[in-house]
C-alpha cells in the first residue's frame, strides 16, 4: 500500500530543518521526495549526535530524522551546467521547495516565474524567516532567521518561561517545524487546486507568520482586553486548575477547568465538598483562587508516583505524567500507534529509532519506508529517469556537475 502522494514528485531544495521537516511530512504521505543537495551536502549532515564507531559518518541523527523517505541527488546549481540540468526536472514535477533566504534562486536564474514559464502547474513553495515579498513585503525580508529567532519575534517566548520576566525558548525547534507543517498544509492544498484547474502557485510561509499562528491567543486577548501576555509558568490565565503539579518521582499534569471534571476529581482525591464549595464550584471563581486550588492539588500529587496519579485520575479526568524520552518509548500507546520507527543507519551495521509518522490513514497510509540517504546515493538512478544516458552521467561527474 503506497501513500495518497504516490506518484507527486517534489524537487526538494530544502536544508536545515523548516524545509526538511515540511518534506519529510510529504515524504511520510507516498511523495517522491529528490533531494537536492550542493556538492558538499545539507550541512545538518555533520550535526550531532553520531554513533560510536559509524565508519561512512554520511550524516547523523538530526538528518537521519527529518530526511526519511528521500533520494539524494548532488548538483552544483551554482555552474551553468548545473542550472540547466535542474531545469530538465522540472516539468515531470509537481513541486518545488526550498528555504533559501529570499531572492537566492532568483539570482541562480531559477525563479518562481521562470519554473512557471517551464511547468505551469507547478507548485513553488518557501518557508522562510519573513516571507517571499510575493506573499507579502516584509521590512525584514532579507534578514536570516533561525528557529529561536522565529520564537522571539512571534510571541511565543513572550508567553512561555516560568515568570513575566524570564522568557524562554521551547524545547523543540517550534519556530521551524511549525511553519514547515504549515508548508506541507499549503503544498497539499496548492495541489489540490492545481489538479482541478491546471494552474500552479506559489506558497509563500514566513516562520515568523507561523510561531504568531501558533500563538494566536495573545492576539485576541489584547484585541478584547488590551492586556499584553507575559510568561506565566505552567498555569493558563484563564483556565483552574490547569497545569503542572509534583509527584513523587516527577510531575504530572492536571487539567479540570469543566465542572464535571472538576467535581470528579475531588471525589478521586477525597476531598468531594471542594466540588460545591462556592470558592471552587466554577472555572471563573477557582481562576480567582487559583493559589489555594493549586496548593490542595499540589499537596495529593506529590505524595504520589506518576504512575500512582495517572492510575487514579486516568480515564476519568485529563491527565498527563511529564515523561521523559525513556518513558515514551515505554508506553504501549507508542507502540500500539507505531510512532517509532527503526531505521537502518549506513556504516554501522545497526538500526536506529527516529520518531514515526503522526498522520494515520486507514486507506493510505503515511509510514517510514527507508533510512534517510547518503549523499548523491539516487543521483544516477534520478539523473536516468530524466533521460539522460551512462555516458551523459558520466560527463556531468567529469565536468563536477553531479556526484
Amino acid at each position: 500500500m503506497t501513500g495518497p502522494l504516490d506518484g507527486v514528485r517534489i524537487l526538494d531544495l530544502t536544508h536545515a530543518l523548516a524545509g526538511p521537516y515540511c518534506t519529510m511530512l510529504l515524504a511520510d504521505l507516498g511523495a517522491d521526495v529528490v533531494k537536492i543537495e550542493p556538492p558538499r551536502g545539507d550541512l545538518t549532515r555533520y550535526a550531532e549526535p553520531f554513533i560510536e564507531g559509524d565508519e561512512l559518518r554520511e550524516f547523523g541523527g538530526y538528518f537521519q530524522s527529518v530526511n526519511r523517505n528521500k533520494r539524494s541527488v548532488v548538483i552544483d546549481m551554482k555552474k551553468p551546467e548545473g542550472r540547466e540540468l535542474f531545469l530538465r526536472f522540472v516539468p515531470a514535477a509537481a513541486v518545488v521547495a526550498e528555504n533559501f533566504r529570499a531572492g537566492v534562486m532568483d539570482r541562480l536564474g531559477l525563479a518562481y516565474e521562470v519554473l512557471r514559464e517551464v511547468n505551469p502547474r507547478l507548485v513553488y513553495a518557501s518557508v522562510r524567516g519573513f516571507g517571499d515579498p510575493r506573499g507579502g513585503a516584509s521590512p525584514y525580508a532579507d534578514w536570516p532567521a533561525f528557529d529561536v529567532s522565529a520564537q522571539a519575534f512571534g510571541g511565543f517566548m513572550g508567553i512561555t518561561g516560568p515568570a513575566p520576566d524570564q522568557p524562554q525558548q521551547a524545547g523543540p525547534g517550534v519556530g521551524d517545524i511549525f511553519p514547515g507543517t504549515l508548508c506541507a498544509l499549503g503544498i497539499t492544498a496548492a495541489l489540490r487546486h492545481a489538479e482541478h484547474t491546471g494552474q500552479g502557485q506559489y506558497v509563500d510561509v514566513a516562520m515568523y507568520d507561523g510561531v504568531l499562528a501558533l500563538c494566536e491567543r495573545i492576539v485576541y486577548q489584547h484585541s478584547y482586553t488590551g492586556e499584553i501576555p507575559r510568561p506565566r509558568g505552567n498555569s493558563q490565565p484563564n483556565l483552574c486548575p490547569f497545569g503542572v503539579f509534583p509527584a513523587a518521582d516527577g510531575h504530572v499534569t492536571i487539567a479540570a477547568p469543566t465542572n464535571n471534571h472538576w467535581r470528579r476529581l475531588c471525589e478521586i482525591i477525597e476531598r468531594p465538598e471542594f466540588g460545591l464549595d462556592d470558592r471552587y464550584k466554577n472555572n471563573l471563581v477557582r481562576v480567582q483562587h487559583r493559589e489555594e486550588v493549586e496548593a490542595f492539588l499540589g499537596e495529593w500529587t506529590s505524595k504520589r508516583t506518576k504512575a500512582e496519579i495517572v492510575a487514579a485520575l486516568g480515564g476519568e479526568v485529563p491527565v498527563g505524567p511529564v515523561n521523559t524520552v525513556d518513558d515514551i518509548v515505554a508506553d504501549p500507546h507508542i507502540k500500539a500507534r507505531e510512532m517509532l520507527a527503526e531505521v537502518e543507519h549506513p556504516g554501522t551495521g545497526r538500526t536506529v529509532t527516529i520518531a514515526g509518522a503522526p498522520i494515520k490513514l486507514t486507506e493510505t497510509p503515511a509510514g517510514v519506508r527507508r533510512r534517510a540517504p547518503m549523499l548523491g546515493e539516487h543521483t544516477d538512478e534520478v539523473l536516468r529517469e530524466a533521460g539522460l544516458s551512462d555516458d551523459d552521467i558520466a560527463g556531468l561527474r567529469a565536468a563536477e556537475i553531479v556526484k
